[in-house]
């Protein structure tokens, strides 16, 4: 059985690869590219998987919350990806890294015994990105 839980945070980022000239990342970034950056309202679902223990649930909701809040929201909510996010500088902060970068930070020592099984990611109405948990 499978559980996911839905949380947002706000960060704001700029996609430019060094390696690439002005230009190049003109052309593959488009508006992302802009000099300021720019932001997002993030949508994160975080799933967990198992079976249901003795309290009838797979995984404590506070105690899923209480992980997700310290390990993401605590370190991305309103922060610039490419200038505040450790795990992110030095790499383009795409929403591709951004998911492969969260999966990181909750997979590393999970604590609860429902297994991580995966992150979606919406950026957009249109740019959703999901990621099974290696766990």
């Amino acid at each position: 059985m499978k559980l996911t839980r839905r949380y947002e945070f706000s960060a704001s980022h700029r996609l430019d690869t060094p390696a690439l000239s002005q230009e190049a990342n003109r052309e593959l970034y488009g508006k992302c590219n802009n000099p300021h950056g720019h932001g997002h309202n993030y949508v994160l679902d975080v799933t967990v998987a198992g079976s249901p223990g003795e309290s009838g649930q797979i995984a404590s909701r506070a105690e899923l919350d209480a992980v997700v809040s310290e390990r993401v929201l605590a370190r991305y909510d309103h922060r610039n990806l490419n200038l505040d996010v450790p795990e992110l500088c030095g790499i383009v902060p795409t929403t591709e890294n951004l998911a492969v970068a969260i999966e990181k930070a909750l997979s590393a020592n999970w604590p609860l015994p429902a297994k991580l099984a995966g992150v979606r990611i919406q950026e957009t109405d249109r740019n959703i990105f999901e990621l099974e948990s290696k766990g």
